[in-house]
């Protein structure tokens, strides 16, 4: 490829709402441009790029015989409405009518087309387990696109169902996937990533895990342990939280003012946040009157995606005036209306001698005993996990990273397959509900999460795996008769030999030529000049290390082709 013609303008200066390194990188190489908020164009080296990684993608689904299949972008309302999700998710989902006046949609996930297509293809045991995949546009109206293709509103993603006989066999395949996306994330170049335990979320299941690439830039928070391998999303990450105790006493209510908070409330009596309770208010979503109150200690917070789970429904923060029960800034369990829905933390059980919010204006209670003054409590895991909190595996300490999800997979079980109608005849004759796994993988967020992770401070270092040129050819002096019949003719050589090469073939100095192939990224560049070509030979220099060796010009074949085989090394 000629750089001379290359649709990929190399600028000086990032996008000013560029913040994140990969963002900046990608583009002042030119790989992206933005057209709206989260909606990007590629240049034809990011689009390659894709097409390797999805080289790789569909190599790894294939090994685990997989069906590339492809389901529509657009879909009918009804099909959605068979799972239920069609009026469940929100505005994220693009809903619009055709010009029949029919409900449609954008899909943003295709787990109801996926058992679509296989309830109408698949009718017995025999046939499973079966894994289909496709490689597709999705749209989801993201309302914090941030990061360049990090997190956008249009991408393109890998995913994946399986449909299994028995659980065992699903949770078999799973983890033959899971093995699969350790390969690809490592044959794509990534090398600080691990996966973690995570929410299932609006996908549904029992059991999911997240691909994440470590990164202080990341999103997710990730909870680590310093001791051992315990590892998970800080939604559902757990930790064993020391009990707190103090002397029983009798419950008394008093007077506290105009005070409100924690911090108040501790001042106030001379005690630590830990004999105090917190209460966090929600509301159900889409019913801003259903009015939810968590309680945890005072020293903890609520973790809304365990919340989410211990009452099966999704909330929203409350906003105040649906429920006049609740005194904001006094609430605590005692004497709380039947309208509203109670949910207490682990961290709250066998507790005494407590200071709680008394539901009376500036008043709290002391002396509260949670098993004495509270009917048969119930307690669920609803805190959110902290850094220096202890292990529960080991006990050992727990810290706390940031992430960018990479990757995703679901133990699905029969949530859509159920709840969409589709049966298969089993070995007895009789109909059952297929268990399904889910698997996803972003192909524009691997890209960003590559150019996050690896770059130096001139620009991009492209893994050669993926590298959309292997080799970058920059050529001084093109006017130079000489120069120009030598670069032809090895260029030709290259590409004769399927070493795909970028050729700068521009008229323009040395430090333009070098500052944009540093900038653009690719493994080996190639230097021919006057002054090489006098000794007979040309300079290769390995982007990653700045490796730099002279070679006899009639050599260079051969040694970029042994210096591709080293670099690729790394990746297999």
């Amino acid at each position: 490829m000629l750089l001379s013609k290359l649709c990929c303008e190399r600028v000086k200066d990032a996008p000013q709402d560029a913040k994140i390194l990969s963002h900046i990188l990608l583009a002042r190489a030119g790989y992206i441009k933005q057209v709206a908020n989260g909606i990007y164009s590629m240049t034809m080296p990011c689009q390659k790029m894709s097409q390797k990684i999805q080289a790789i993608i569909r190599e790894e689904m294939d090994a685990c015989d997989g069906q590339e299949v492809l389901f529509p972008v657009v879909m009918p309302r009804e099909l959605w409405e068979t799972s239920g999700r069609y009026t469940s998710i929100g505005s994220e989902m693009v809903r619009f009518k055709d010009r029949g006046n029919r409900d449609m949609l954008l899909g943003m996930t295709h787990e109801e087309a996926a058992v679509h297509l296989a309830n109408h293809t698949i009718s017995s045991y025999t046939q499973l387990p079966m894994m289909i995949y496709q490689i597709q546009t999705k749209f989801r109206d993201e309302a914090r696109s941030r990061g360049g293709l990090i997190r956008v509103r249009e991408f393109t993603m890998k995913d994946a169902y399986s449909f299994h006989t028995t659980f065992e066999d699903m949770e078999e395949y799973y983890y033959k996937i899971h093995k699969a996306y350790n390969r690809i994330f490592h044959r794509i170049g990534l090398k600080n990533f691990i996966d973690v335990k995570s929410d299932t979320g609006m996908m549904g299941g029992s059991v999911a895990h997240e691909f994440m690439l470590l990164t202080d830039v990341g999103e997710d928070s990730i909870v680590l342990c310093n001791s051992c391998d315990y590892r998970a999303n800080m939604e559902v990450a757990t930790s064993i939280i020391d009990k707190y105790t103090c002397e029983d006493a009798p419950l008394q209510l008093v007077d506290t003012k105009e005070d409100k908070t924690i911090e108040d409330i501790c001042k106030r009596f001379n005690v630590s946040e830990k004999q105090t309770a917190k209460a966090v208010v929600f509301a159900v979503k889409g019913n801003p009157e259903k009015v939810i109150i968590a309680f945890v200690r005072g020293d903890l917070e609520v973790n809304e995606a365990k919340l989410k789970k211990a009452i099966k429904q999704d909330v929203v923060a409350y906003e105040g005036g649906a429920c006049e029960d609740v005194v904001c800034g006094q609430i605590g369990p005692i004497g709380l209306s039947d309208k509203i829905t109670v949910v207490i933390d682990k961290s709250l059980e066998n507790t005494k001698g407590m200071i709680v919010g008394a539901n009376i204006p500036n008043h709290h209670y002391t002396g509260f005993n949670i098993n004495r003054d509270l009917k048969d409590p119930q307690f669920y895991d609803i805190s959110k996990t902290k850094a220096g909190d202890k292990c529960p595996i080991c006990g050992g300490e727990l810290r706390i990273e940031n992430g960018i999800e990479i990757g995703n997979i679901f133990q699905l079980g029969t949530k859509y397959t159920k709840s969409m109608g589709m049966t298969v005849a089993g070995p007895d004759g009789q109909p059952f509900n297929p268990i399904m796994g889910c698997y996803g993988i972003g192909v524009g967020r691997a890209i960003a999460s590559i150019a996050q992770e690896s770059n130096d401070e001139k620009g991009l270092i492209i893994p050669i795996s993926i590298a959309p040129w292997p080799v970058h050819m920059c050529v001084l002096r093109q006017d130079d008769p000489q120069v120009n019949e030598k670069a032809q003719a090895l260029y030709q050589l290259l590409e004769s030999n399927n070493i795909a090469t970028l050729y700068d073939d521009r008229n323009c100095g040395a430090g333009i030529k070098f500052n944009d192939a540093d900038l653009m990224g690719m493994p080996i560049r190639i230097v021919i000049s006057p002054k090489s070509l006098a000794n007979n030979s040309i300079e290769i220099m390995i982007r990653k290390n700045r490796e730099t060796m002279n070679v006899e010009y009639d050599c260079a074949l051969e040694t970029i082709k042994k210096l591709m085989e080293t670099l690729m090394e790394e990746y297999k």
